[in-house]
Protein backbone atom coordinates (compact mmCIF):
# COMPACT_ATOMS: atom_id res chain seq x y z
CA UNK A 1 0.00 0.00 0.00
CA UNK A 2 1.24 3.55 -1.01
CA UNK A 3 1.50 6.28 1.79
CA UNK A 4 -1.04 8.28 0.28
CA UNK A 5 -3.59 5.51 0.75
CA UNK A 6 -2.85 4.74 3.90
CA UNK A 7 -2.74 7.98 4.90
CA UNK A 8 -6.30 8.33 2.86
CA UNK A 9 -7.46 5.42 4.92
CA UNK A 10 -6.23 6.61 7.73
CA UNK A 11 -7.90 9.97 8.03
CA UNK A 12 -11.09 8.37 6.60
CA UNK A 13 -11.26 6.20 9.76
CA UNK A 14 -10.47 8.89 11.86
CA UNK A 15 -12.83 11.18 11.01
CA UNK A 16 -15.55 8.60 10.69
CA UNK A 17 -15.12 7.40 14.60
CA UNK A 18 -14.54 10.31 15.57
CA UNK A 19 -16.70 13.14 13.20
CA UNK A 20 -15.77 17.06 13.61
CA UNK A 21 -18.71 19.29 14.10
CA UNK A 22 -21.52 16.38 14.39
CA UNK A 23 -24.92 17.50 15.81
CA UNK A 24 -26.64 20.89 14.83
CA UNK A 25 -26.27 24.54 15.14
CA UNK A 26 -28.67 25.46 17.47
CA UNK A 27 -29.06 29.47 16.31
CA UNK A 28 -28.21 28.48 12.54
CA UNK A 29 -29.85 30.78 10.01
CA UNK A 30 -28.60 28.28 7.26
CA UNK A 31 -29.25 24.43 6.40
CA UNK A 32 -29.90 22.19 3.90
CA UNK A 33 -30.23 18.02 3.74
CA UNK A 34 -28.72 16.30 1.05
CA UNK A 35 -29.30 12.72 -0.49
CA UNK A 36 -27.12 10.17 -2.56
CA UNK A 37 -29.76 7.83 -3.61
CA UNK A 38 -26.82 5.61 -5.04
CA UNK A 39 -25.57 4.38 -1.52
CA UNK A 40 -28.13 5.89 0.98
CA UNK A 41 -26.10 8.68 2.53
CA UNK A 42 -28.25 11.48 3.95
CA UNK A 43 -26.88 14.25 5.86
CA UNK A 44 -28.07 17.43 7.27
CA UNK A 45 -25.97 20.38 7.33
CA UNK A 46 -26.56 23.14 9.90
CA UNK A 47 -24.45 27.02 9.64
CA UNK A 48 -24.60 30.20 11.59
CA UNK A 49 -23.03 32.84 8.81
CA UNK A 50 -22.19 35.99 9.98
CA UNK A 51 -21.02 39.45 8.67
CA UNK A 52 -20.56 37.30 5.15
CA UNK A 53 -18.77 34.74 7.48
CA UNK A 54 -19.61 31.18 8.70
CA UNK A 55 -19.13 31.65 12.24
CA UNK A 56 -20.69 27.93 12.98
CA UNK A 57 -21.33 24.80 11.17
CA UNK A 58 -22.41 21.18 11.26
CA UNK A 59 -23.69 18.14 10.32
CA UNK A 60 -25.50 14.56 11.62
CA UNK A 61 -26.80 12.30 9.39
CA UNK A 62 -26.34 8.55 8.39
CA UNK A 63 -23.63 7.64 5.89
CA UNK A 64 -20.38 5.64 4.56
CA UNK A 65 -17.16 6.17 6.33
CA UNK A 66 -16.08 8.82 3.29
CA UNK A 67 -19.25 10.60 3.55
CA UNK A 68 -19.00 11.04 6.76
CA UNK A 69 -15.27 11.79 6.80
CA UNK A 70 -15.79 14.42 3.78
CA UNK A 71 -18.56 15.91 6.28
CA UNK A 72 -16.11 16.38 9.13
CA UNK A 73 -13.08 17.71 7.17
CA UNK A 74 -15.25 19.95 5.31
CA UNK A 75 -16.90 21.83 8.52
CA UNK A 76 -13.78 21.71 9.92
CA UNK A 77 -12.07 23.55 6.42
CA UNK A 78 -14.75 26.49 5.91
CA UNK A 79 -15.44 27.40 9.24
CA UNK A 80 -14.28 30.78 9.56
CA UNK A 81 -14.30 31.47 5.92
CA UNK A 82 -16.20 33.82 3.65
CA UNK A 83 -18.85 32.70 2.28
CA UNK A 84 -17.29 33.10 -1.36
CA UNK A 85 -14.04 31.35 -0.09
CA UNK A 86 -16.14 28.51 1.12
CA UNK A 87 -17.70 28.66 -2.70
CA UNK A 88 -14.51 28.46 -3.89
CA UNK A 89 -13.46 25.28 -2.07
CA UNK A 90 -17.00 23.70 -2.82
CA UNK A 91 -15.74 23.98 -6.76
CA UNK A 92 -11.95 22.94 -5.88
CA UNK A 93 -12.79 19.76 -3.75
CA UNK A 94 -15.70 18.47 -6.60
CA UNK A 95 -12.78 18.82 -9.47
CA UNK A 96 -10.38 17.36 -7.42
CA UNK A 97 -12.75 14.78 -6.91
CA UNK A 98 -13.70 14.40 -10.58
CA UNK A 99 -10.10 14.13 -11.86
CA UNK A 100 -10.50 17.82 -13.26
CA UNK A 101 -7.91 19.18 -10.54
CA UNK A 102 -4.42 17.66 -9.47
CA UNK A 103 -3.89 19.18 -6.42
CA UNK A 104 0.07 18.73 -6.67
CA UNK A 105 0.19 20.60 -10.15
CA UNK A 106 -1.61 23.86 -9.41
CA UNK A 107 -2.75 26.43 -7.31
CA UNK A 108 -5.92 25.68 -5.34
CA UNK A 109 -7.20 26.45 -1.19
CA UNK A 110 -7.74 22.70 -0.33
CA UNK A 111 -5.05 22.47 1.80
CA UNK A 112 -5.33 19.01 3.70
CA UNK A 113 -8.81 18.05 2.05
CA UNK A 114 -6.23 17.02 -0.89
CA UNK A 115 -6.51 13.47 1.07
CA UNK A 116 -9.41 12.96 -0.90
CA UNK A 117 -7.49 12.82 -3.83
CA UNK A 118 -7.40 9.33 -4.27
CA UNK A 119 -11.48 9.25 -4.37
CA UNK A 120 -11.46 10.01 -8.22
CA UNK A 121 -9.66 6.46 -8.87
CA UNK A 122 -12.87 4.73 -6.92
CA UNK A 123 -15.87 6.04 -8.99
CA UNK A 124 -18.56 4.43 -7.11
CA UNK A 125 -17.18 6.62 -4.37
CA UNK A 126 -17.04 10.28 -5.97
CA UNK A 127 -20.38 11.09 -4.89
CA UNK A 128 -20.19 9.78 -1.36
CA UNK A 129 -17.11 12.26 -1.14
CA UNK A 130 -18.84 15.66 -2.72
CA UNK A 131 -22.30 15.12 -1.21
CA UNK A 132 -21.67 17.40 1.76
CA UNK A 133 -20.11 19.73 -0.36
CA UNK A 134 -23.52 19.89 -2.81
CA UNK A 135 -24.84 20.18 1.37
CA UNK A 136 -23.05 22.90 1.97
CA UNK A 137 -23.87 24.72 -2.02
CA UNK A 138 -27.24 24.23 -1.17
CA UNK A 139 -27.20 25.77 2.18
CA UNK A 140 -25.18 28.90 0.97
CA UNK A 141 -27.63 29.47 -1.24
CA UNK A 142 -30.89 28.97 0.80
CA UNK A 143 -31.55 25.68 -0.82
CA UNK A 144 -33.42 23.57 1.25
CA UNK A 145 -32.76 20.07 -0.37
CA UNK A 146 -29.93 18.76 -2.78
CA UNK A 147 -28.95 15.29 -4.24
CA UNK A 148 -26.51 13.86 -6.24
CA UNK A 149 -27.94 13.00 -8.92
CA UNK A 150 -28.94 14.46 -12.43
CA UNK A 151 -30.55 17.73 -12.58
CA UNK A 152 -31.16 18.23 -8.65
CA UNK A 153 -27.26 18.24 -8.28
CA UNK A 154 -26.45 21.84 -8.27
CA UNK A 155 -23.21 20.99 -9.34
CA UNK A 156 -25.02 19.85 -12.76
CA UNK A 157 -23.36 20.90 -16.01
CA UNK A 158 -25.01 19.32 -18.71
CA UNK A 159 -22.30 17.35 -21.45
CA UNK A 160 -22.88 18.94 -24.88
CA UNK A 161 -26.34 18.77 -26.35
CA UNK A 162 -27.29 16.17 -23.98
Amino acid sequence: MSAANQLYQEVILDHNRKPRNWGAVADANRRAEGHNPLCGDHIKLTLKVEDGRIAAVAFEGEGCAICKASSSMMTTGVKGRTQAEAEQLVQEFRDMATGKLDPAAGRHHLGRLTVFAGVRDLPSRVKCAILPWHTLHAALNSIASTSTEADADPMHAPLGNA
